[in-house]
């Protein structure tokens, strides 16, 4: 255990999946947990038997022993957090999005920059086993030449339940589960962006943002390339199941993601040759003491506990994101989604709905220096 990566976790609802992962990663382990709630850090903490509990995450940066944090937080926390962590000389993970304004993101990275350490954005939507498998068609020249892409992420949070801070966020400052598969399968950034807001969301969601769009939808000029993306992005008052996806036309084939939940993705071959597809398990991919993590209703045998060990959610993409995280610090490098592209992916989606405030007008994305 003394040349592990020692990682803290802070932030226990969705994040205390990610415990038995870096507890069981041969190159690191949980040496901490943190949540204000003390009866919920202490029902994780009894479940996964992680001894080092803290209410207070300052507490965390002040440990000499502590390696790496990863922020499973509120969104508009992850920045300044993130900001912190770095200054202290820890290596930092954080959940999407980088931040919720374009300084926030800039920050990041200049703070990043001074560090020298690892940065990654936590984006589980380039690591779900649909992506592993549409960038295997692409990278294997299967598709051919990409011809357009189109990310979508569709969710209605009008019922109650959700932390009071969500309702009325701008759909686009959440925009990275529907940017970052095009520009990561694309390997470009977005220059600029072009978006329309559509319909109105009810009088009490807009008070709290000034945001009145129902749906915000985007066109992206990405930079050095012929390429054009589409991204719609909702959050309250429209009726859609559940949906984070993306499309990929080729010349080829094409990929588009299920229309419906459980029915398949298609690939489109030929003129008007149409199939289901069922997308494979990329466990392969990762060491064997995690690789089953990847897999749709996974069970812990260890812990006898499924509550919050969710292969299924997002895509089996936990596993991955951890693995790449501990492999970016062992081997001295910057992660697959470090400052730069985690920025250009967030801002994209802040300059978006800056567009559509200002009735579709050209927003550039800042380029970090």
């Amino acid at each position: 255990m003394a040349n592990r990566i020692k990682v803290a976790v802070v932030g226990l609802g969705f994040g205390a999946e990610f415990v038995p992962l870096y507890q069981k990663h041969p190159d690191a382990e949980c040496y901490a947990i943190c949540q204000r709630s003390e009866d919920h850090l202490n029902e994780i903490g009894d479940l996964f038997g992680v001894e080092r509990r803290f209410t207070r995450w300052e507490e965390l940066l002040e440990i000499d022993e502590i390696d790496a944090i990863h922020i499973v937080t509120a969104v508009a926390d992850h920045a300044a957090m993130t900001v912190a962590s770095l200054n202290a000389g820890k290596h930092t993970a954080c959940t999407v999005p980088m931040g919720v304004t374009k300084e926030e993101c800039l920050d990041v990275y200049k703070a990043r920059k001074r560090a020298g350490k690892v940065y990654m954005m936590m984006e589980t939507a380039v690591n779900t086993r649909e992506f592993l498998y549409a960038k295997e068609l692409v990278d294997s020249g299967k598709l051919g030449k990409i011809q357009f892409l189109r990310g979508s992420h569709q969710q209605n949070m009008s019922l109650p339940g959700w932390p009071d801070y969500w309702y009325g966020f701008p759909p686009m400052h959440y925009a990275t589960h529907a940017v970052s598969p095009l520009l990561a399968i694309s390997g470009k950034k977005v220059e600029s962006v072009v978006c329309l807001g559509s319909g109105k969301i009810r009088d009490e969601y807009v008070k709290r943002y000034g945001s009145p769009y129902a749906i915000e939808t985007a066109l992206l000029k990405l930079r050095d390339s012929d390429l054009a993306c589409e991204i719609t992005r909702s959050l309250f008052d429209t009726i859609r199941q559940y949906r984070e996806s993306f499309d990929v036309y080729g010349t080829k084939l094409s990929f588009e993601w299920e229309q419906i939940a459980g029915e398949g993705a298609a690939i489109y071959s030929g003129f008007e040759d149409a199939k289901r597809t069922e997308v494979p398990d990329y466990g392969n991919l990762l060491p064997p003491e995690i690789a089953t993590y990847t897999l749709r209703g996974v069970y812990d045998d260890e812990h006898e506990h499924t509550s919050f060990i969710q292969g299924a959610g997002h895509g089996g993409s936990h596993p991955h994101l951890v693995h790449e995280f501990i492999r970016a610090i062992v081997e001295d490098r910057e992660s697959e989604v470090d400052a730069a592209r985690a920025g250009n992916w967030t801002m994209t989606g802040i300059c978006a709905h800056e567009s559509a405030m200002n009735g579709g007008k050209r927003i550039e994305v800042p380029m970090p220096k």
